[in-house]
Formats: structure tokens, C-alpha cells, sequence
């Protein structure tokens, strides 16, 4: 093999320490673009499941869409390869601009002009194809420090992108996202991509652009950096703003955990009692105006049989615990709350406080954090009363407790004569979901009746009482506390449906390999 001399090494050989630093520095600019490029992929992923919902629907937006998108960039940066460095560096500026932007500018199309899907296709198509154009140009760059083999070219180059790769994907959900945040982080990372892209060209490959180049190429990393700097320093008042922009009523908190996003608004209504409602990433799960009929459906039926001892699956606020408390002969509660984030706000936030009755204060409740799924498949003990207050089906985080799996696993934990109840959506909004909670009880040996309750603030409102032994009843236990909104008869009339939203027959259970309660929730609420 011969070496070739270029400005970057002028009068060395190839086994030269100057040549050897070179090539080490291009290397080093593609891990660090390699690792800058999948942030960006994950943090457009990230924000699509926290704002939509659907996480397996935008991550296959954005990775097909930037996957085609970088092959059409590839392509694009042949006729710029005669300028590899210049246009390497400018690739990189727009690059740094457009990917520490990209969280913000979805976020504002979100909240202010409803275009997100839209919004999503552009930007990662201009990603993809701006990183695809980023290994032919680097890959002329590294020939010109040193001819070699093609292969072994290759395999270098590759080998730096996809340990980058590594590192980007990694550091998003672990340091980034817990410590900057979707906006601020994206936004460092496309600081650290300007600096990376320019430093290259301007350090190992100074002497192959003309001074004019130079210039222009530092006064649009100068520019880009202040961009990102200015927008880095207002991101917090910009995210208020785009969260107010979503919620009708002043919001009072709002928090983004590891889980999901916590908001609570209240709005002050002169003739009557405050409205405060809950929100996890953009969905309502009460407001404090109706949610007793919410809570006294969900949890007085199901306490009509043995309660000693009750388990709760979901329900962080307090608030189905609440209405549990009020038995004094049950002796023992256990929560399951995934996000410590929702019990610790309950705890300790003063809205919440009182609604819930600070619950979590009672001796005889107990609560665990963890994932009820995998808490289940543990060695757990039995109750008389298991209540499931999950979020709505509408993401593959909270399909899976809403699957055949995860009842068995439910049915495994009532005693004899144990009752369960699961909150199932709206029969009236989504019935195909609805029915299909009754399908999957149903398979794993379950005795169901259906109820449902007017909630002025969801609408109608389902659930789904279930035994493993004789059909269980809609009644009220002769210890239950005088309640708001329901009495025996109304009770019994709960479980008469309108024609128009009896059973549908033959709706397929929902699974982990085939979540059907995630495909009719998305295609059910898609227009409310």
C-alpha cells in the first residue's frame, strides 16, 4: 500500500505521529456525530410517546422515515465530496441547529397549531438526510489523510459510528433525559455537534479551505451556538408556555418523571368549589368536580364481598384508597404504584391532600413501588378485594395491564370468594376496547358483569366486576358508608346497558404478543 500526502500532513509519512493524530481526530468526529445522531432518534421517539401516546407507532415513523432519509442524504453528498471539508463542516452547523431544535419546534407545532405528525415527518427527514451525507464526507476525509483499503476504511469508520451509537444511546435515557430534560438536553447535544463537526475542519483540514470559507463557516457556528445558548436559557419559561397552551385552566404543577408527565390545574369557579384535575402525560384522570362517581364505582361494588384485605393495582392519587378506607373492618391495604413521583405528590401537595383524605397516612396501608406486572409474578399473597385503576390502554406501556397475562396473574392473587374490578374505558367512546377487557377476564376463567356510571367529566364510564367462582353481583355491602352517587338500585340499573352499547359479541381477547385492546383504543379515540 502507498501513502498518499496531503495538505493535513504535507511532508510526513504515513506512519508519522501528525497523520496518526489525524486520523484519530476524524474517528473521534464520527463517534461523536454517530452518538449526537441517535439522540436526536431517540428524543423525537421520547417526545412522540410522551405527547401521543403510541410508542411503538412513533418510533416506527421516525426510525423508517430517517432510515430512508439518510439514504437519500448518502446519495445527495456525492456531488459534494470535491469539497468535503467545507461541506462537512456546513452539514454539521445545520445539523447542530436543526437536531437542537427538533424537541422545541414538535413541541410548538403540538401545542399551538395541532401538526404534530406532520411536523414529525419533516424534521426527521431533514435529520436523516443531513446524517446520511455526514460517512461519505468523512469518509473522504479520512482517504485523505491516508489511502487504504476500502474494507479496512469501512470497517474503521463504521467501528467509530456505532460505538458512538452506543454511547448516544445510552446517555440519552440515562443522563440527558433525567438531567437537562427533552429540550435542554437535545439542544446541549446540538452544541457539542457544531463544536465536533467545525473543530475537525478547522483543526486537522485548516489549510484546505480558503480564509473566506473560514469565516463564513465560524460566523454560522458562532450564530448556531448563540441560537442554542438564548433558546437553552428560556427553555423553561418556552415549556410553560406549550404546557399552558394545552390545558384549558392555569396549570399548578407539573413535573416530567422517568414514567410520564405529571400535571395538575385548577381553575376558580366564583360559584362554587374549585375545579383541580389530574393529568399524566396529556390524558385526565379526575377532575375534583365528579370524581367521586368515578371512585365510588370503581371501588363500593367490588368491597361487597370480603375485604379484609385489599390490593390496589395503579391508583397513586390516594383517591380509590380513600373510598377503601372507609370500611373499618378492612384491616390491611396494599397500593402498587409504578411512578413514586404520583404517591409522593399525593402525600404532600395540598389539593391533593385534601381530596384523598390523606389516605397514604392511614396505618393499615402499605405501599410499593414497582411495575404490577413483574410484581405479580412474584411470590405475593392473596386478597379478599384486588382493584385495578390503570390508565387507559391507549400506549404499549399500559396495554400489557390490560392483556390475558396480566389477569392470570390477578386471578392468582384472590382468595376464595375474592372479587376483582378493572376500570375499562368508556363503553360509549370505546366499546371494542371495553368489551375486549371482558374477553380477556373472561379467558383466564373469570365470571364477569359489566357496570358503567355517568362522569359528567369522561362521559360514560365502564368497568368490569369479576369472580372466579359464581357470577358476581352488583350490590352494595350492608357496611358500606352512605355514598354521593350510588345506592343499590342505582347499583343494579349500572349494569343495564343503552341498545346501542350492549355487548358486541365475539371481540378477541387482548395478549402480550397481540395487544388488540392497544389497536382498538387508537382507532377508537383517534377522533375525541
Amino acid at each position: 500500500m502507498t501513502a498518499t500526502e496531503t495538505d493535513a500532513d504535507a511532508g510526513a509519512s504515513t506512519d508519522a505521529p501528525r497523520t496518526r493524530l489525524a486520523r484519530a481526530a476524524v474517528l473521534l468526529a464520527v463517534f461523536i456525530c454517530a452518538a449526537c445522531g441517535l439522540v436526536y432518534e431517540l428524543a423525537l421517539v421520547a417526545l412522540g410517546s410522551y405527547l401521543i401516546g403510541d410508542t411503538v407507532g412513533q418510533a416506527s415513523i421516525v426510525l423508517s422515515v430517517m432510515v430512508f432519509a439518510m439514504g437519500v442524504g448518502a446519495l445527495l453528498a456525492k456531488p459534494l465530496q470535491r469539497r468535503a471539508e467545507a461541506a462537512f463542516a456546513g452539514i454539521e452547523i445545520a445539523l447542530a441547529l436543526l437536531g437542537g431544535l427538533s424537541v422545541l419546534l414538535l413541541y410548538a407545532a403540538y401545542a399551538w397549531l395541532s401538526l404534530y405528525v406532520p411536523a414529525l415527518v419533516v424534521i426527521a427527514l431533514l435529520l436523516g438526510m443531513l446524517i446520511g451525507a455526514e460517512i461519505p464526507l468523512l469518509m473522504v476525509l479520512l482517504q485523505r489523510i491516508r489511502r487504504q483499503d476500502a474494507g479496512s476504511a469501512v470497517a474503521d469508520l463504521f467501528a467509530a459510528d456505532y460505538v458512538g451509537a452506543l454511547l448516544g444511546g445510552l446517555a440519552f435515557p440515562f443522563v440527558l433525559l433525567p438531567v437537562f430534560g427533552q429540550v435542554r438536553g437535545a439542544l446541549l447535544v446540538g452544541a457539542v455537534n457544531a463544536i465536533a463537526g467545525l473543530g475537525l475542519v478547522l483543526t486537522v483540514f485548516r489549510k484546505r479551505l480558503r480564509r473566506r470559507t473560514r469565516v463564513v463557516l465560524s460566523a454560522a457556528a458562532v450564530g448556531v451556538t448563540v441560537v442554542l445558548a438564548a433558546t437553552f436559557a428560556f427553555a423553561g419559561q418556552f415549556e410553560l408556555s406549550a404546557r399552558q397552551a394545552l390545558y384549558a385552566d392555569p396549570v399548578v404543577h407539573a413535573e416530567r418523571t422517568p414514567y410520564q408527565e405529571i400535571v395538575l390545574t385548577e381553575s376558580v369557579n366564583l360559584g362554587g368549589p374549585a375545579d383541580v384535575r389530574f393529568y399524566l402525560n396529556g390524558d385526565l384522570q379526575f377532575s375534583s368536580v365528579d370524581e367521586y362517581r368515578y371512585h365510588e364505582a370503581l371501588v363500593h361494588p367490588v368491597l361487597s364481598g370480603p375485604h379484609e384485605r385489599v390490593l390496589i393495582l395503579g391508583g397513586g392519587d390516594g383517591l380509590g384508597l380513600r373510598e377503601v378506607l372507609r370500611y373499618p373492618d378492612v384491616r390491611h391495604v396494599t397500593l402498587v404504584e409504578l411512578d413514586p413521583e404520583v404517591v409522593r405528590l399525593a402525600r404532600s401537595q395540598p389539593d391533593l391532600l385534601a381530596l384523598n383524605q390523606s389516605a397514604f397516612n392511614d396505618p393499615r396501608v402499605q405501599v410499593i413501588t414497582a411495575d404490577a406486572f413483574t410484581w405479580l409474578r412474584g411470590n405475593v399473597p392473596q386478597f379478599d378485594a384486588v382493584i385495578v385503576d390503570m390508565p387507559d390502554p391507549d400506549s404499549t406501556a399500559t396495554a400489557k395491564l390490560y392483556s390475558v397475562e396480566f389477569y392470570a396473574l390477578v386471578r392468582r392473587s384472590l382468595a376464595d370468594g375474592g372479587r376483582l374490578v378493572v376500570q375499562a374505558g368508556s363503553p360509549y367512546f370505546a366499546p371494542r376496547s371495553y368489551w375486549c377487557v371482558e374477553s380477556s377476564l373472561r379467558e383466564v376463567g373469570l365470571r364477569t358483569v359489566p357496570y358503567y356510571t355517568s362522569v359528567p367529566s369522561f362521559g360514560d364510564w365502564g368497568f368490569h366486576l369479576a369472580t372466579a367462582e359464581a357470577e358476581p353481583q352488583l350490590r352494595l355491602s350492608p357496611t358500606a358508608p352512605a355514598l354521593r352517587s350510588l345506592d343499590n338500585d342505582s347499583l343494579r340499573a349500572a349494569g343495564v346497558f343503552p341498545v346501542d352499547r350492549r355487548r358486541i359479541p365475539d371481540v378477541p381477547s387482548s395478549s402480550l404478543m397481540q395487544p388488540r385492546v392497544l389497536e382498538y383504543a387508537k382507532d377508537e379515540w383517534r377522533n375525541y
